[in-house]
């Protein structure tokens, strides 16, 4: 909610509509000389309900795909394996989500979306990715990419931790979001 940096002081939008005493809490939490002063500034603006003030922000929506007439057969081998995936490391317990190619994904390989009301899960690929590194990696991706649908389909936070770590590798797949290919 308040952090500072040696170049920046971010806080939180919702602060704009607080009252005086609570700016000037900000100000005590981060120059207190002393624990006690500071612990008592930080319940100060931890009281203050910021969410209140600034409704959270929308779901980030899935772009629409703009399919390209030679990425039928891509995305078909897409399905396929992810169907083939799915039920050798899930199961079968995943829906089937919608797969677009990404001309755009430079640093990163694949990416899931989260649905929105209605909609089904959907898989990114970089075309970048499946053209220079090939089937075998992009395998892998779609795999990790497919521990992220889990999650998702589960409840789980979309992440990282310490649930998508473990899935990782109880399918075999390395558990980064970074990875250096080729």
């Amino acid at each position: 909610m308040v952090h500072l940096t040696r170049d920046a002081l971010r806080v939180h939008r919702g602060f704009v509509y607080a009252p005086d005493r609570v700016l000037r809490a900000i100000v005590t939490f981060l120059r207190a000389p002393r624990q006690a002063i500071r612990r008592a500034a930080e319940r100060e603006l931890l009281a203050f309900p910021v969410h209140a003030y600034v409704p959270p922000r929308a779901p980030r929506r899935a772009p629409q795909p703009s399919v390209r007439l030679e990425d039928g057969p891509v995305l078909a081998a897409l399905a396929t394996l992810h169907a083939e995936l799915n039920r050798a490391h899930f199961g079968g317990r995943l829906s089937r989500p919608t797969f677009r190619l990404s001309r755009r994904m430079r640093r990163r390989l694949g990416e899931v979306l989260e649905p929105g009301l209605g909609a089904s899960v959907q898989i990114g690929i970089s075309r970048r990715h499946l053209e220079r590194d090939g089937w075998d990696e992009v395998r892998r991706t779609l795999l990790h990419e497919m521990v992220h649908q889990w999650q998702v389909e589960t409840g789980l936070p979309l992440d990282h931790g310490r649930a998508f770590r473990q899935k990782a590798r109880d399918v075999g797949v390395e558990p980064s979001s970074r990875r250096r290919v080729g």
